[in-house]
C-alpha cells in the first residue's frame, strides 16, 4: 500500500499486540499460534505503525487492521472501523503530516480503509488493482491502463487543500474523480464521472 515494506512480527511482540489491543477488538478472539501481524511504517504517521492483523486458522480468515502508537505514543491505537470517523480522529492525535510525498499513501490508505452503505471507491492505478473474475482479453488490459491514472498531487491550493485526480473502482464502473485532502486529512470527492461501465470484476462486499 505504502512505499515503506511490510515487517512481519516475531511471536513475542505478536503476542504482546494481541494483549494490548484485546480490549478494543470487541471481544473478537485472536491467539498469537494462530495469528499473523504484518507490520509497516508510514510517513505521514511519524510515530505509528500500521498492523495487518489475521487469523488464517478461520475460514474467512478473521482479519483487524489497526494503527499502533511507538516509543513516546505508545498506547494512542486504534483499530480502523471502516469509517473515516477512526481516521479523522487518528489525524487529531498524530497529528497527521501531509506533503507532496505523502499525500499519495495517505489517498492509498484511506481509500482502502473507508467502506460506505453501499460499498467502496477502490483505488486503480493499474489494471492488476482489480480483482477480475476472469483475466481480460490483451486489448480490454491495454484499453484500460490507458485511462487510469497514477496518484500524485496536481495542485496545492490556496487554504492549503491538496488537489489529486484519482480513478476509482465502485461496484462494477471506472471512474475519475478529483479528490481533496485538507491539510488536516479530511478527505472530499467531486466531478466524478464514469470511463467504463459493466465490468467483470468481483464484488468487492461479497468476492463474487
Amino acid at each position: 500500500m505504502y512505499k515503506e515494506a511490510f515487517e512481519k512480527l516475531e511471536d513475542k511482540e505478536t503476542q504482546e499486540i494481541l494483549d494490548r489491543f484485546a480490549p478494543l477488538f470487541d471481544g473478537t478472539p485472536f491467539t498469537s499460534n494462530d495469528t499473523t501481524i504484518m507490520a509497516q511504517e508510514m510517513n505521514f504517521y511519524p510515530g505509528y505503525r500500521y498492523l495487518d492483523i489475521a487469523d488464517y486458522s478461520t475460514q474467512p480468515p478473521t482479519r483487524r487492521f489497526a494503527i499502533e502508537g511507538r516509543k513516546k505514543n505508545k498506547g494512542q491505537d486504534i483499530v480502523l472501523d471502516w469509517t473515516n470517523g477512526s481516521i479523522y480522529t487518528l489525524n487529531q492525535k498524530a497529528p497527521i503530516i501531509l506533503n507532496d510525498e505523502t499525500v499519495p499513501d495517505y489517498v492509498r490508505f484511506f481509500f482502502g480503509h473507508v467502506r460506505g452503505e453501499n460499498g467502496r471507491f477502490l483505488i486503480a492505478e493499474n489494471v492488476d488493482d482489480m480483482r477480475w473474475k476472469d483475466d481480460p482479453p490483451p486489448e480490454a488490459r491495454k484499453n484500460l491502463s490507458k485511462m487510469l491514472l497514477p496518484i500524485m498531487v496536481k495542485e496545492i491550493t490556496v487554504n492549503g487543500s491538496f488537489l489529486v485526480p484519482v480513478t476509482v473502482m465502485f461496484k462494477d464502473s471506472l471512474f475519475q474523480c478529483d479528490v481533496t485532502v485538507s491539510p488536516e486529512g479530511h478527505v472530499d470527492i467531486t466531478n466524478e464521472h464514469v470511463l467504463v461501465e459493466d465490468i467483470p470484476i468481483l464484488d468487492d462486499a461479497f468476492g463474487q
